[in-house]
């Protein structure tokens, strides 16, 4: 009778992995893109960056306390400190402090809260505030400031991006394509741009971050990337003087920043390997639809938002079969 065999709830075995765990480890993914922004727009990339995390902490800490009436508050599991993140990584980084703030509070209040908290959200909270401050302040989310200017903020000298240059190759500018920085340069993040998506160099190696700590799988931003490129090579190979080539589509804009780190949020992509490369693909065709014949230059943002309402359904089409399950023949 030494030896009692003792019957307990599941899990039996824990693989070590925990909300707080992942959600530093994809922080400590972002901090090369970070230095990036910091190196090429100085103080406005500090201030935006610090503006946003500092507003998103604030916020989830005053809607858990007084609000839900919840005792134990979670700023410190960092995914409010990753929102706002991720959020000002989509902002430029002259933006104005109170527009930044009320995207916080939006990505904070709509996008997550309001839907019971963390891992119940069904659409990623910082692309919910940046959507919304993109439709509600178009001007001061398009002026895009050009590099090297440490020391300016507001007062940034500005300059088209090169998602805006490939918007006019596509409405007859057959002048703007030329006008588009090397591919080097777009590979390095030295152009204009959001502050976090600028440099593809910084977000491939948090991705390799991501993929040796095994915090993300390879399938959505590898099928992303993919369908970017050969759609975007197809257009290319059709008229070259009208759409550019796909490797300017994969250094450009939020596509990287959006394929490795927005994509694959753990709430809100599918749960099955087959549905996150059906997901994958979805979103890199539409974002190259969006590039090319949408309104906005850039799609990404609106690609994953529009996935995102899919997730549930993918989930349900590549639901696994049960333990035991019966196959009909």
């Amino acid at each position: 009778m030494a030896n009692k065999l003792i019957v307990s709830l599941s899990p039996h075995v824990h693989s070590g992995d925990s909300v707080q765990k992942n959600m530093y480890g994809v922080i400590i993914a972002l901090l090369p893109a970070l230095l990036v922004s910091f190196y090429m727009f100085g103080l406005g990339a500090v201030i935006v960056t610090l503006t946003s995390v500092i507003a998103c902490l604030f916020f989830e800490w005053a809607i858990t306390k007084y609000i839900l009436k919840r005792e134990r508050t979670t700023i410190m599991d960092g995914s409010a400190a990753l929102t706002g993140i991720l959020l000002a990584f989509n902002l430029p980084s002259n933006l104005p402090l109170w527009i930044i703030i009320i995207g916080a509070l939006v990505a904070i209040g709509i996008g997550k809260m309001t839907f019971g908290g963390l891992g119940c959200n069904p659409f990623n909270p910082a692309l919910v505030g940046r959507i919304f401050l993109l439709i509600s302040f178009p001007v001061q989310m398009t002026s895009w400031p050009v590099t090297g200017q440490w020391a300016s903020y507001t007062d940034a000298e500005t300059a088209a991006t090169p998602l805006a240059l490939m918007k006019q190759a596509v409405h007859g500018d057959v002048n703007a394509l030329s006008q588009l920085p090397d591919t080097m340069s777009l590979f390095l993040g030295d152009n204009p741009g959001c502050i976090g998506e600028i440099s593809s160099l910084a977000l491939l190696l948090g991705l390799a971050y991501m993929l040796w700590k095994k915090i993300i799988t390879w399938h959505i931003p590898v099928s992303i990337l993919v369908t970017v490129f050969v759609f975007s090579g197809l257009m290319y190979l059709a008229n070259p003087t009208a759409y550019a080539s796909p490797f300017v589509h994969l250094f450009t804009g939020g596509l990287m920043l959006g394929a490795i780190f927005m994509a694959t949020d753990y709430v809100t992509s599918p749960m099955t390997h087959k549905g996150m490369l059906i997901y994958g693909v979805a979103i890199g065709f539409l974002t190259v639809v969006i590039r090319l014949f949408g309104a906005y230059p850039e799609g990404m943002s609106f690609a994953i938002f529009i996935m995102n309402a899919f997730t549930p359904l993918i989930n349900t089409y590549c639901k696994p079969k049960r333990f035991g399950e019966v196959v009909k023949k």
